[in-house]
Formats: C-alpha cells, sequence, structure tokens
C-alpha cells in the first residue's frame, strides 16, 4: 500500500481545515507521486486542442509546430519544477506564500486571477470536452453528460488532497496506457509533411503557439505548492523539481503532438475536434479514447476545484467551518456547472484567447514571485504569511498592474484586442515573455524601495507556522 493510499484509509473521509501549514505529524508521500499528479491532469482533451490549434489556427507545419510547443511548454514545465520545490520547507500552499510578493491585501489580486481562472475557467473548459466525450460515447443528452462528469470532479475535490493524489495516480496509468494507443493510431493516418494552409503564419503562427503553450503548461504554476506542501520538509528539493517538472511536459507534448498530427489528416475541423480527432481509430481504440477524454476532464479538473478553493481562502476571506475548503470547493462545481452549461453550444470557440489570458497573468506573477524568491534566500517567512502579521508590500501589486497593462498594451494579439507593437510588426503575440521580463524588473526595483519587512534568519523558522488561514484561530 503507497504512503497516499494508507494516509487516505487512516484520515478523515473529507481533508478538514482551509489553507493552514501543514504540520511535520501530517507529512507523508513521496516527491516522485508529483509526477503523476501532473502526468494526470494534462491526459486530457484540452491538452490535444493546444496542438490542433499549431496547425490549423496559427498555421504552422507539424513540425514547426512541435517546436514552438515543446519551446512554450518547457518554460511553463521547468516553473512547475521550481515552485514545487518550495511547498514542503513552510507546508504552505503556492497563492499564500504568494503573500511573501503581494502582501495579505495586495494578494487579493492574484488569488482572485487564480480563483476564477482555475475553478470557474478552467473548470468549464474540462468539463465541457468532457461531456462532449461521454456524449459522444453513449448517445445520451451532453447536459446529462456534464452533470455526471461535474458530480465526480466535486466529489473527488470535496473529499481532499490525499483522494485527489490517489486518483490522479491511478488514472496517470490507465490515461497513459489509452492515450499512448491513440497516439500512436493517429500517428500512423497523420500527414506530418503537409503543406500549411496558405504557407503557414511563419513567426507570428510561431509566437502564438509558444504562447498558448506556456499559457497550458504554466497554468498549473500558482498550484504548484498545493501538492508538495504535504512532503517532509527534508524531501530533495531536486527531485521534487525534477517530478513534477518532467510530469508537466511529457504529458503535455505527447498529447499536444497528437494534435497537431490529428489536424494533418483531411477532414479535421477545430469547431468538431472531439469527433475529428476519433474519426480514424478502430471503434474498440475509439470507445476506449472517448472514455478517456471523459476521465482525463475529471483527473483535470478535481485539481482545479481544490487548487480554486484554496486560492478563494488565500485571498483572506474567512469562512469560518471545519470543512470550508470542502465547502468552497463545493461552490466553485455548483456554479462552474451552469458556467459549462452556458458554454455547450459555442464550446472551443474562444479557447485560443483563454489559454493567452491565462499566460498575460500569470506571467508577470511569476517574474515577481521568482524575484521575490531569489530577494529573500536565507530568511524566514513565518512572520510574514500569517493573516495576523498585516504584512504589506506594495511593490508586487504595482509591478503585476504595470507591467500586465504595458505588455497587454503593446504585444496583446487577441481576437478581442490587439496590442500597439503587435498591430503594427509581424511579431504574433509576446505579452507573456515581456510581462514575466518586465514585471521582474520593476518589482527587482521597487523592492529597494519601499524595503518591505524580512524574516529573521531562516534557522528561526517554527514547526508550525500559526494563523494563516483567516478562519484559524491565533494563540
Amino acid at each position: 500500500m503507497t504512503d497516499a493510499t494508507a494516509t487516505l484509509t487512516k484520515s478523515p473521509l473529507v481533508e478538514p481545515g482551509g489553507i493552514e501549514a501543514i504540520p511535520a505529524a501530517k507529512r507523508h508521500g513521496s516527491p516522485w507521486q508529483l509526477f503523476a499528479t501532473w502526468t494526470a491532469p494534462n491526459l486530457e482533451f484540452a491538452t490535444i486542442i493546444v496542438g490542433s490549434l499549431a496547425v490549423v489556427v496559427f498555421q504552422l507545419s507539424f513540425w514547426t509546430a512541435m517546436a514552438a510547443l515543446v519551446l512554450g511548454t518547457a518554460l511553463g514545465a521547468l516553473t512547475q519544477g521550481i515552485l514545487s520545490t518550495w511547498g514542503p520547507r513552510e507546508g504552505l500552499a503556492q497563492l499564500v506564500l504568494s503573500r511573501t510578493a503581494f502582501g495579505s491585501r495586495g494578494n487579493i489580486l492574484p488569488a482572485a486571477l487564480n480563483t476564477v481562472m482555475a475553478g470557474l475557467g478552467w473548470f468549464a473548459v474540462n468539463s465541457v470536452s468532457g461531456a462532449f466525450a461521454l456524449s459522444t460515447l453513449t448517445g445520451m443528452p451532453t447536459v446529462l453528460a456534464l452533470l455526471i462528469i461535474v458530480v465526480i470532479e466535486v466529489a473527488v475535490a470535496f473529499i481532499g488532497h490525499d483522494l485527489v493524489q490517489v486518483f490522479e495516480r491511478y488514472a496517470s496509468y490507465v490515461l497513459g496506457l489509452i492515450f499512448l494507443v491513440a497516439t500512436v493510431t493517429i500517428f500512423t493516418h497523420a500527414n506530418l509533411g503537409a503543406t500549411p494552409k496558405g504557407g503557414g503564419l511563419g513567426f507570428v503562427g510561431f509566437t502564438l503557439t509558444a504562447a498558448a503553450a506556456f499559457g497550458y503548461a504554466a497554468g498549473w504554476n500558482p498550484y504548484a505548492s498545493d501538492y508538495s506542501r504535504y512532503l517532509k520538509a527534508s524531501t530533495s528539493t531536486k527531485t521534487i523539481a525534477w517530478a513534477a517538472g518532467l510530469g508537466n511536459f511529457v504529458s503535455c507534448i505527447v498529447l499536444m503532438a497528437a494534435g497537431a498530427a490529428a489536424a494533418t489528416i483531411a477532414g479535421f475541423k477545430i469547431d468538431d475536434p472531439t469527433n475529428s480527432f476519433v474519426s480514424s481509430m478502430p471503434t474498440v481504440i475509439r470507445d476506449f479514447t472517448l472514455i478517456a477524454i471523459a476521465v482525463g476532464a475529471i483527473a483535470a479538473n478535481a485539481l482545479n476545484i481544490y487548487s480554486g478553493a484554496m486560492s478563494f481562502l488565500a485571498a483572506g476571506i474567512k469562512v469560518p467551518f471545519r470543512l470550508r475548503r470542502a465547502i468552497v470547493a463545493l461552490g466553485f462545481g455548483i456554479i462552474g456547472f451552469f458556467i459549462a452549461w452556458s458554454a455547450l453550444a459555442d464550446a472551443g470557440t474562444k479557447y485560443e484567447d483563454f489559454l493567452l489570458v491565462i499566460a498575460y497573468w500569470i506571467a508577470p506573477w511569476l517574474g515577481i514571485v521568482l524575484v521575490d524568491r531569489f530577494l529573500r534566500r536565507g530568511t524566514e517567512i513565518a512572520s510574514i504569511v500569517p493573516d495576523h502579521a498585516k504584512y504589506r508590500n506594495p511593490a508586487g501589486i504595482i509591478s503585476l498592474i504595470v507591467a500586465g497593462a504595458i505588455s497587454v498594451w503593446l504585444f496583446s494579439n487577441q481576437t478581442f484586442y490587439t496590442g500597439v507593437v503587435a498591430a503594427a510588426a509581424p511579431i504574433g503575440d509576446l505579452t507573456p515573455l515581456v510581462g514575466f521580463v518586465l514585471a521582474g524588473l520593476i518589482y527587482w526595483i521597487l523592492f529597494r524601495v519601499f524595503r518591505p519587512r524580512l524574516g529573521g534568519p531562516i534557522e528561526e523558522t517554527p514547526a508550525v507556522i500559526v494563523g494563516v488561514d483567516a478562519a484559524d484561530e491565533v494563540a
């Protein structure tokens, strides 16, 4: 029996509490469980669509598309590995750790953004793809299929961390095998040497594809330490980084490659991607692939709802119930169901924009938290992150807003808005890159201007950080 499975049988059925620090007595698990944790949620149809967009919408050849997909995914997986190493030291969730860069009040903005993107946005996207797959497989009404998918997703997230980890582990085995067979089948029918329609978009298509791939892979970044915070503080950081980063990278690239290859098959339609993807498969493989798409949606959204609830609480909102995390997760599931239901009639048309918008805020947030962590090296944060500390750091929120606004204003390349530079020159979408660099640079300067409070030597970190959750009683 694995550590996570054994703990699940001994722990309360529903994980209690909210975002409080995990004490040493409750730490368990292996760092390599993170490989499965970040593999399973990417083994879903939304990943396949990213690869398809590169060929169908951004008009790249298969091999050029793969180069852009590898670049964007590698950057997102790299930061996933780095951020995952932060969890075990204090036993804190990612958006709680973000308080050092933004302050208790300033952190409300990134926490709110991640709450909306994770608990509602991604939840709706994945639920819709899973519902279409289940409906195609069984012939049941799409709304009924959506309800079934959502109920299972919410149930896993409601119970909490240990069930999420166990579910992701076993889902990664099943989904990995099915999607590997499906990918091989797709490649036997693909035309990898096909010329892009209209000659391709060149550099523009390349940057758009890389940005979309980064947005997808880095979309998990604000969740990273949520699933490593239960590991013992002595766990090897190198192992954590490799396990989380590789799990994210390998799973994304395999399915993105399948999506790009499927898009080279005659008759592929981006407005009907599920049927187009499985149309060339033998019946048995087709049916198992549809099952995998539905299960993959559940694997992804178990994390989205769980971490969406964590981000909601990290904003400092007081929910005075013992099962506050579980209750918030249930609330997101109900709201997310209705959002997904409303999207059934027009699913997929805004997916490209959604991926880029995710990258627009995550990239500057990443630049800020990485620079903040570097500037705080060797110091403890236990005296800063508790809710009662009333810690302020205006450098973070100013950097996020200024860098985000400038990068979008100049470089955004969306259907609803094209930036000044992007409109004048064929550069595609460099918003995430510019946002990351600019935010990090501005924060570096403002950190020295505002001189936010630093903690003492890291050796003074207490065994348990008290008062992180707004609903905790502080002694």
